[in-house]
């Protein structure tokens, strides 16, 4: 694949990508530099918050939610870069000292997320991670919070079965992304793991394809791995990123791969931080607005 960035800014953490297609827009955040930022039309916006944001999702009323430390919030997308105007639509995870992580919205439009111990200082600094105390929580369209699960560590990856029936999410910690049924009264069952460790880093985001093939960013592992929907490996592509943290298909066919990354202090490649993008000739799957 030839990879190529999408604009010419390198960042912290970049992460959480998502592609609108009804505005051929990509967002993102740099969960370490506190800011959200969507690329329209060839330019690049951000909002620049005072904690570390994680997701960057539009709306069905034509606004975003972001993914705050202190809780989940709505935003005014046409507010200053430097003042952004938010309003907050719920904090999902109480314990003290977490963060949101890992978030996305279900074919309902349900947003689900993952939290995590905060390991950044207030400069964005990495912080040492002591304790498996995040969640997986989901909020529905009248902010309703439903406790999911508890007792995890870093909560990445949130993707649902063809038929709805089952959420594969990862914990890094482990090093493997987890099925768990999804039962009647919309509660998880009991997991198994979907997809093994293996040597190519850990498992950070994901993005689905047409064909219910999983596509996994590899912290620390400088590719993606292609899944098959029972969980072997089909393939590895390469990526010129020693830490790419997650993936969605976009473009105007869908069949665009935009894949984030992370920039570490030392020895980091020249594409470290980017935003990248490559023509895959696969289709991907529409990502999903939060229907509130």
């Amino acid at each position: 694949m030839k990879w190529q960035p999408v604009c010419d800014q390198r960042f912290k953490l970049a992460e959480g990508p998502f592609w609108d297609d009804a505005q051929q827009s990509l967002y993102w955040v740099d969960i370490a530099g506190f800011r959200a930022l969507r690329l329209h039309q060839g330019q690049v916006r951000h909002w620049q918050f005072n904690e570390p944001v994680s997701a960057f999702i539009p709306t069905a009323q034509g606004d975003a939610l972001v993914t705050l430390a202190s809780g989940v919030y709505r935003l005014k997308l046409d507010s200053p870069a430097e003042h952004p105007v938010t309003s907050l639509l719920c904090v999902a995870d109480t314990i003290a000292g977490n963060r949101a992580n890992e978030a996305r919205c279900d074919g309902h439009g349900r947003l689900w997320l993952g939290t995590m111990q905060n390991n950044l200082d207030a400069e964005g600094g990495d912080l040492p991670l002591e304790r498996r105390s995040g969640g997986i929580f989901r909020i529905d369209t009248h902010a309703q919070v439903t406790p999911l699960l508890g007792d995890q560590g870093i909560v990445n990856t949130m993707l649902w079965t063809d038929d709805d029936t089952a959420l594969l999410t990862a914990d890094s910690l482990d090093g493997v992304i987890y099925r768990y049924p999804i039962q009647a009264d919309g509660s998880l069952g009991e997991r198994r793991v979907w997809a093994a460790p293996h040597v190519r880093g850990a498992p950070d985001g994901s993005a689905m394809d047409a064909q219910g093939y999983v596509w996994n960013a590899r912290w620390g592992g400088h590719c993606i791995i292609r899944f098959a929907p029972d969980g072997s490996v089909d393939r590895i592509i390469e990526v010129p990123l020693s830490h790419p943290t997650s993936c969605v298909f976009g473009g105007p066919d869908m069949s665009t791969l935009f894949v984030t990354s992370a920039r570490p202090a030392r020895d980091a490649l020249a594409l470290d931080g980017a935003v990248l993008q490559a023509a895959t000739g696969i289709k991907g799957l529409t990502s999903q607005r939060f229907a509130g």
